[in-house]
């Protein structure tokens, strides 16, 4: 295995080029044959020892994004889209110690933005009796609300995956966490930035205007090398989870300004400092939650926040079927010298039906709507496994009734249905 490894990562289709360039210019066959060499590599230069462990997983996905109107804006192509994308995960554990590498790439048939390859997490992680320290790139979440993710501040968002944004680029970090009865201190060094993604001149859900992403502007001197900290506490304490943080650093949330000819919008990427806290109370099949934020550093100081509540039905009508219902109100004080926000003032109401056999069916739908205008977003997942190995998931976005000065209009014509058939190995 060691052999074919080496030759795959020193074949002449991997040495012409540097690996974002191929990334980016090859097809996905090529892609996945660089991925794989990739991980055979790393296994072949790591510690053969008695007591470790090696797992090797990921998924292949094939997507059909289809779209039920003509786009709106000069430049997109009228045309549904077609992706496939690999992320292959490699787990190497020894002696208290781990090593993950899990590559992402996708190959798009609309939007040459969307087709792109990221690092997702490539890292080494040592853990003691009471403290844990990952070095390298990786993935922090933060958040308890359904409609929102606010307080996750730590990696960027990878907006051309998915507009709930959701996905995450793989972040630079050193990360400590001290582990304590009185609960957990994470300390954060973010050695370097990692710019947003957004859709290209020919993609959907895009603002009127494409977003420059060759040509990003810095408040800081240092740019995307800027060294960003991060300090958290969380706890559980009975039946509240809590969180609180300080973050000073390059915000991941852009404002814009015009490229000059009026053809481009470019990023501005401001230095903020902002706190947070996530806070869930779970008392027998209640969840309330709160997110809030208040930042410094783009325009007026501003505080935002998201609260509300899930509900579960059990068993409903003596079936194997749970139901939860959501609500939460989501509100954001910024003004207009800020990052433009989707969500201001809105209300979100869903529900979430879990089957509980053995496919994992489960469904979640719902609607964001602002109560001051007509505005509504509405949107449904599905997914089931179809065997071990492969699921199917469902997704229907619509944007109805958005007022033509608000930031929902943009995608007033990229309503969809997306079909994703994965297979997990």
């Amino acid at each position: 295995m060691c052999a074919d490894g080496s030759e795959l990562l020193n074949s002449p289709a991997r040495t012409k080029t540097p690996l974002m360039h191929e990334a980016m210019k090859h097809p996905i066959t090529t892609v996945a044959r660089y991925l794989i060499g990739t991980s055979l590599g790393v296994t072949c230069v790591m510690p053969v020892l008695a007591d470790s462990e090696m797992n090797f997983s990921g998924f292949l996905a094939g997507e059909a994004r289809l779209f039920t109107q003509t786009p709106q804006f000069s430049g997109q192509l009228d045309r549904n889209e077609y992706s496939l994308a690999l992320q292959p995960e490699l787990r190497y554990e020894f002696n208290d110690q781990r090593v993950t590498l899990v590559p992402f790439y996708r190959e798009d048939s609309l939007d040459e933005e969307r087709s792109h390859f990221d690092l997702r997490e490539f890292n080494w992680r040592k853990a003691g009796d009471d403290w844990d320290l990952l070095v390298g790139l990786g993935r922090v979440f933060w958040g308890v609300t359904e409609s929102r993710h606010l307080v996750d501040v730590i990696n960027q968002t990878d907006l051309v995956e998915n507009i709930d944004q959701e996905d995450k680029l793989g972040q630079p970090m050193v990360n400590l966490a001290l582990l304590q009865d009185w609960g957990t201190v994470g300390l954060f060094v973010l050695p370097g930035f990692r710019e947003r993604t957004f859709p290209g001149v020919r993609g959907r859900l895009r603002t009127p205007l494409p977003v420059d992403t060759d040509n990003p502007v810095y408040e800081s001197s240092a740019e995307d090398s800027h060294v960003d900290a991060a300090v958290r506490y969380s706890h559980v304490i009975d039946d509240w989870d809590v969180g609180i943080y300080y973050f000073y650093g390059t915000g991941r949330e852009p404002s814009f300004i015009g490229n000059g000819d009026g053809t481009r919008l470019l990023p501005v990427y401001s230095i903020i400092n902002q706190v947070g806290t996530d806070i869930q109370w779970t008392h027998e099949a209640w969840l309330w939650k709160f997110e809030g934020i208040v930042r410094e550093g783009q325009g007026e100081t501003f505080g935002a926040l998201v609260a509300g509540f899930e509900y579960t039905f059990y068993q409903i009508a003596e079936t194997a079927l749970d139901l939860g219902i959501l609500a939460e109100y989501l509100h954001d004080g910024r003004d207009e010298t800020a990052p433009p926000v989707l969500f201001d003032d809105d209300i979100f109401l869903g529900a979430r039906l879990a089957f509980n056999d053995t496919a994992d069916t489960a469904v979640l739908g719902g609607i964001i709507f602002d109560p001051s205008t007509t505005e509504k977003f509405f949107s449904l997942e599905a997914e089931r496994r179809l065997t071990d190995h492969i699921t199917t998931e469902l997704e229907i976005r619509v944007f109805s009734d958005e007022p033509a000065d608000r930031l929902l209009s943009s995608f007033s014509r990229d309503d969809y249905i997306q079909l994703t058939l994965a297979y997990y190995f």
